[in-house]
């Protein structure tokens, strides 16, 4: 009899250690990566000492910049308190540099009048990123929404008319005027606003857990806010307002405050 408790013991103390222990991760584990994780329902998990938002079947998302450390610490912990620390080795990336000349000089060095319109513009961008829906869209994972020639690339510093700007958050697809732009995955429509000043037509769409992505320089907006859109639904068209020299998508991810690689996530252009 106390061979059975003692084993019932053991047992129950490795499968509390199994729960905590077991995490699984996907993604690329680079500056600019997103990472989808899955651990046991009710297991908590922190990254560099930051809560994460977890489904109730344990999915959650997590992200590294452009300038993310080379380690960060990933802590789980199981309902009965057992913790695990994970080192997750996060692979530097070398950045281009990208001189883009022929931009009006307003567009370059905006006057006052239009400082105040990009702070309103911007608080309403920052608004979307702090959302936290828990609704995992993202689960219906990512496609192109445009192909083309891929002109401008994440983290890469930008030089306009010869000034140094801050680095390219996202990823641009040239493509002609009017041409369909598709929803990537799943979402709900955060944001659509018809006239930013850099960004022109521009749309986001709220991912789940933190997760939203932008769409900007668009000819036409297809949606309105609080649609719900199914990958692959037209959201807009290809165009070249705002701040361009040609008819391009800016595609841009964030995870919270984290921008992120869209190229990452979806992989190779068919």
């Amino acid at each position: 009899m106390k061979h059975l408790v003692l084993c019932l013991l053991f047992l129950a103390f490795f499968i509390s250690h199994v729960v905590a222990e077991e995490v699984s991760l996907q993604g690329n584990q680079t500056q600019g990566g997103l990472i989808f994780g899955m651990t046991q329902p009710g297991n908590r998990v922190e990254l560099n000492g930051q809560a994460l938002t977890i489904s109730v079947n344990g999915r959650f998302l997590l992200g590294f910049g452009r300038n993310a450390k080379k380690e960060a610490t990933l802590k789980i912990t199981g309902l009965d308190g057992t913790v695990k620390t994970q080192i997750l080795r996060v692979a530097p990336r070398t950045y281009k540099t990208q001189r883009i000349n022929g931009l009006p000089s307003r567009m370059v060095i905006p006057k006052p009048e239009d400082v105040v319109r990009i702070r309103a513009e911007n608080t309403d961008i920052a608004r979307v990123r702090t959302l936290n829906t828990r609704q995992a869209y993202f689960s219906s994972g990512f496609i192109w929404p445009v192909t083309g020639p891929v002109s401008g690339v994440f983290g890469s510093q930008r030089i306009l008319n010869g000034k140094p700007k801050n680095p390219h958050n996202g990823t641009d697809i040239a493509a002609p005027e009017g041409t369909i732009i598709k929803a990537p995955a799943d979402g709900v429509v955060a944001l659509v606003h018809d006239d930013m000043f850099y960004t022109g037509n521009t749309l986001m769409l709220d991912h789940g857990f933190g997760l939203t992505s932008v769409y900007a320089h668009m000819s036409a907006l297809l949606v309105n806010e609080g649609d719900l859109v199914k990958q692959g639904t037209p959201i807009g068209k290809v165009g070249k307002t705002g701040r361009v020299t040609g008819a391009h998508l800016h595609w841009g991810v964030t995870l919270n405050q984290t921008h992120l690689d869209p190229a990452l996530i979806v992989g190779d252009m068919n």
